[in-house]
């Protein structure tokens, strides 16, 4: 048995896609053992221009075999991202070229890794087994919308392009698992396909963190730490310089990251002309695990997008792994996750600064294991029953027919 692997992040890159694919894999070559072999085609760590990691170009660990492709360099850029993909699909071209497989596996978030998958099974009439991280046409589509120089492409040139793509990748689907139950509805029009919903978990090294000693004082100057990408997606320009402002010399923002949108939260900064937000690059798991011990809030947010109401932060898990409390700013369903999942946490709509002061002024600072969160969520759990429903995949479907609407492009493609 041998199963192709896609995903565009994995170890050592740091964000989530890296961990979460980098556990599924192990897991999923623990369960087949002797009986199988997992070719990762992968990319050399990219996710941030400033922490990098060298890795192998081809790696062999076990029954895993892992080639990592190197990829232009890019600052999260719509062009440079283009250009990076595409480097990397010619390259999963070229190495998976006359080589067979029983099952091809694609993780994605934004759609064209999940398409490839999808151009690899249909032309070897095997089956293929999605892993949906986010929404990459409702998303991108929502944000082009809001520039009035990009508005006319997104709505009669980007729209049906991104359908189709939908259409041919989801359409051909034999599984697909949801990492958020919020994406159920958008995939009701792809019945042929069998769901799970396995979200992110945690990991080990923030299972680990132990209970806070001490409580901060009521004249302590409060730290509020943001952990993660710097995107659209997480609007921290519309929001963390405006609170800071509000809530004076009492706090300070600790954001740890980088993205594309790191530039507008420091003009946005300058703007508010604040001195309590405090900007780091990237640090390695180990030591974010112990800026979570050292911060006295953990804050998210998504920007105030439609498209975001179905999504489920993933640096929710890691939060909820600790005993401090959760500012959410969120709206949809991951505002219902948080309010069911995750004790004491302050929840507030996306962009909200008024609501979020207010919260944190009015709401007596305490900590509280999460105990019920932490074992229904741990990443091990998890991922084993994902792994399961991949091999369990391979069992249920054999040769899958190639739906007669995409006969032709198939024939013309090769």
């Amino acid at each position: 048995m041998k199963i192709l692997y896609l995903t565009y992040y994995f170890e050592p890159d740091l964000c989530a896609g890296s961990f979460r694919n980098t556990a599924i894999v192990t897991e999923l070559a623990r369960q087949l053992e002797t009986g199988g072999v997992v070719q990762v085609v992968t990319t050399q760590p990219n996710r941030y221009q400033s922490f990098s990691q060298a890795a192998a170009a081809h790696q062999k660990q076990g029954n895993v075999l892992i080639d990592r492709v190197a990829v232009p360099a890019h600052a999260s850029g719509m062009i440079d991202q283009i250009r990076s993909f595409l480097t990397y699909y010619r390259a999963v071209q070229r190495l998976t070229k006359n080589q067979s497989y029983d099952l091809v596996v694609a993780s994605s978030s934004r759609l064209f890794t999940a398409f490839l998958g999808a151009r690899l099974a249909r032309k070897r009439r095997v089956a293929l087994f999605l892993d949906i991280r986010d929404l990459f046409r409702e998303t991108i589509l929502e944000i082009l919308r809001n520039r009035w120089f990009t508005k006319l492409l997104a709505v009669l040139g980007l729209n049906p392009f991104l359908w189709f793509v939908e259409q041919y990748t989801f359409g051909y689907a034999a599984h697909i698992n949801l990492v958020s139950e919020g994406f159920r509805s958008y995939f009701k029009r792809f019945p042929q396909a069998t769901y799970s919903y396995y979200t992110n978990g945690i990991d080990e090294e923030f299972r680990a963190i132990p209970p806070s000693k001490n409580l901060i004082g009521p004249a302590s100057v409060k730290t509020i730490l943001y952990a993660g990408n710097i995107g659209e997606g997480q609007g921290l320009h519309t929001i963390i310089p405006q609170a800071a402002r509000q809530l004076g010399k009492g706090y300070r923002f600790v954001v740890i990251g980088d993205g594309g949108a790191i530039h507008k939260l420091k003009s946005a900064i300058e703007e508010e002309g604040v001195d309590t937000v405090e900007l780091r690059a990237p640090i390695s798991r180990r030591a974010l695990a112990g800026a979570y011990q050292e911060a006295d809030y953990l804050f998210v947010h998504l920007n105030d997008l439609a498209a975001l109401t179905r999504v489920l932060p993933s640096k929710l898990f890691d939060y909820g792994a600790t005993d401090k409390p959760i500012i959410a700013g969120v709206a949809g369903y991951a505002a219902d996750f948080v309010r069911i999942h995750l004790p004491n946490s302050l929840v507030f709509a996306p962009g909200d600064v008024v609501d979020l002061v207010a919260q944190l002024r009015t709401t007596t600072y305490r900590t509280q294991v999460r105990s019920r969160f932490r074992a229904q969520f741990q990443r091990q759990v998890l991922v084993s029953a994902l792994a399961s429903q991949i091999r369990q995949t391979i069992l249920l479907a054999t040769n899958p027919p190639i739906p007669s609407e995409f006969a032709t492009f198939e024939s013309k493609r090769g």
